[in-house]
């Protein structure tokens, strides 16, 4: 199996879902990812490709995902690329790639409040990461 490392800013907020036989959480969402470049004549040029993405880890899901992840967000994901085929109601095969997440690093984690899941604008609180235990003000040893 070939493991996939993609760097982006999410397209969405997660879309967090419940399997019906055991209620286990699982999330999906979209990550963006933009490479610049140079055309042969010199301007600058980019492309941004957009990475389907489901997370099966409920644990992750609950913990990471649903608290932290919004639009816009910065994550750094770790997976395998799976392809997904289905046939839609006119009868017409559908193919598309996803990226099974087995390991997700948010940037700019921020904890989900009750007045922004209803809508009443960015009320976010920053969350703090706990201390490392070393302070920034000690001579380095090297």
């Amino acid at each position: 199996m070939q493991t996939l490392v993609l760097e982006g800013y999410l397209a969405a907020d997660p879309s967090i879902l419940s399997a019906q036989a055991t209620g286990k959480k699982r999330a999906s969402f979209r990550v963006l990812e933009t490479t610049r470049f140079r055309r042969a004549d010199g301007t600058p040029g980019e492309r941004t490709t957009g990475f389907n993405c489901i997370c099966f880890s409920e644990a992750t899901t609950e913990k990471y995902i649903e608290a932290f992840a919004r639009k816009g967000g910065r994550v750094v994901i770790q997976g395998h690329v799976e392809n997904d085929s289905w046939t839609g109601k006119n009868g017409v095969e559908h193919y598309d790639l996803r990226v099974v997440v087995a390991d997700i690093r948010l940037k700019n984690r921020r904890e989900r409040t009750t007045e922004d899941e209803a809508g009443d604008g960015p009320v976010d609180r920053q969350v703090r990461e706990p201390a490392s235990g070393y302070d920034l003000n000690d001579d380095i040893p090297f």
